[in-house]
């Protein structure tokens, strides 16, 4: 089943138990797949690989907001964001943990003979292509930073 047929199955079920944080976080995911979709100028889906991006994209925002909303000691408006970000990575696939990319990057840099702070962007290229969706960029980078030097 498509994202975007998850995603209304899952939009109606959240209206019907009138979960407004949930409901919330749905429609955040639709709204960013069709500006997706209409930035491509087309009507055609957009790639599983982008939906992932927009997903990613969507829970990093959230993490951010809760962050500066705890910060400030405003648990009243971070609670919702961390709950959206609950709803948002059912659409994820499953998260690696940081051993088991820490072992998928240390392979890449055996593979590549990557040495040195200078050879990051290379190491990060692979490791981002490899790791498609399954860690994040920020957990990505500090891995390889803390390999390569």
């Amino acid at each position: 089943m498509s994202l975007s047929a998850r995603l209304m199955d899952d939009i109606k079920t959240a209206m019907r138990a009138k979960d407004k944080i949930a409901l919330e976080a749905l429609r955040a995911i639709k709204s960013e797949i069709l500006l997706g979709q209409t930035a491509t100028g087309s009507k055609e889906e957009i790639s599983e690989e982008d939906e992932i991006k927009l997903l990613q994209k969507l829970v990093k925002t959230r993490k951010d907001s809760a962050k500066i909303f705890t910060e400030q000691n405003r648990l009243d408006l971070a609670e919702p964001e961390l709950a959206q970000i609950a709803v948002i990575e059912k659409f994820l696939p499953a998260q690696l943990s940081e051993a088991e990319v820490e072992a998928i990057i240390a392979k890449i840099i055996a593979e590549t003979g990557a040495s040195g702070i200078a050879s990051m962007g290379k190491v990060m290229g692979l490791a981002a292509s490899q790791l498609g969706g399954t860690a994040e960029g920020k957990t990505i980078s500090t891995i390889v930073k803390k390999l390569l030097i």
